[in-house]
């Protein structure tokens, strides 16, 4: 570490054990301690790299700071520095297990969190103890996360992403059309015929591909830019109830649709392979219920599933 991270170090971990979250160690485990500039104010967080651990850790297990850590597993939290050996008493950030027990002491309904909500605060004002404002929120009706919008209506794009798409300039390399279709990607379950709609575009990121940006390229382009603008809202998933699966074939790719009482929860495409062109009719319908199956797995496992061929009059 540098001589200012290195102070940093010395004053971080005074705080911590001043607070009794870690104490001197004498284990015979040691991850090594790494700072993380913090995204709000500046400053830095001090963090344990505890890789090692986490693959040996089975997960729903413990939590953060305010979870205490079974006297037996101190020992393994022991991470080292410059000034020495340390351990945590209380779970500490980076532990694979600290997000899942989070999300098992979340609240399962509004009454109830109120109820915990008040007490949190009467004992914070009891103890005169200060909650970092900028970082607290109450009652919200929406939440961003990982580049999505959760609400009560269901799962939408997050504005930020979509006005990244809206300043997306014309992709003048592989690696530009690549970063383009990565950004897609990760929005595949909101378009619908996402393959075969950007199949112009993959073609080009191929090996021994010439690139040349063809009309079709353009035109895939501005219609993934627009459908990518104006993703729909989808509903979230409930698993007591009958989900209903849409899927079709064609010698452009694969199309499946899941969707619950007439709402849909989620879109997947692919394109095919080499060989895959050359299935007949029906081999590509079963490959498109095959892989909507696959894909949406977690969801159908264990359900009871009923084929029926959807026919035109």
């Amino acid at each position: 570490m540098a001589p200012n991270e290195l102070k940093e170090l010395k004053t971080q971990l005074q705080e911590q054990l001043d607070k009794g979250f870690i104490r001197s160690s004498s284990s015979p485990w040691g991850c090594p301690a790494l700072f993380v500039e913090k995204k709000d104010q500046g400053g830095k967080r001090l963090c344990v790299d505890y890789r090692p651990l986490n693959a040996d850790t089975v997960k729903n297990k413990s939590g953060y700071h305010q979870i205490k850590v079974r006297e037996e597993d101190i020992p393994k939290t022991a991470f080292s520095t410059r000034y020495g050996l340390y351990e945590y008493l209380v779970m500490s950030f980076n532990l694979t297990n600290a997000p899942a027990f989070f999300m098992y002491l979340m609240n399962s309904n509004e009454k109830e969190h109120e109820e915990h909500l008040r007490i949190v605060l009467s004992r914070l004002r009891e103890h005169k103890l200060y909650a970092k404002f900028s970082k607290c929120a109450f009652w919200l009706k929406e939440v961003a996360f990982l580049g999505h919008i959760l609400s009560a209506k269901g799962v939408a794009v997050d504005p930020s992403k979509v006005e990244d798409v809206l300043n997306w300039k014309q992709p003048q390399t592989v690696t530009e059309i690549r970063s383009f279709l990565g950004l897609a990607g990760y929005s595949r379950r909101f378009i619908k015929d996402l393959s075969r709609i950007s199949k112009p575009m993959t073609a080009l990121t191929q090996k021994n591909a010439k690139f040349a940006w063809s009309q079709k390229c353009e035109e895939a382009f501005g219609m993934l830019k627009k459908l990518l603008t104006s993703a729909p809202v989808l509903a979230q998933p409930d698993i007591t109830k009958p989900f209903d699966v849409y899927c079709d074939a064609s010698g452009s790719g694969l199309g499946c649709v899941l969707m619950q009482v007439g709402k849909v929860i989620a879109y997947a495409s692919s394109q095919l392979r080499k060989h895959e062109v050359n299935y007949p009719t029906h081999d590509l319908d079963l490959l498109a219920v095959v892989y909507a199956l696959k894909k949406w797995r977690h969801y159908l496992l264990g359900d009871t599933c009923t084929y029926t061929p959807i026919t035109k009059v």
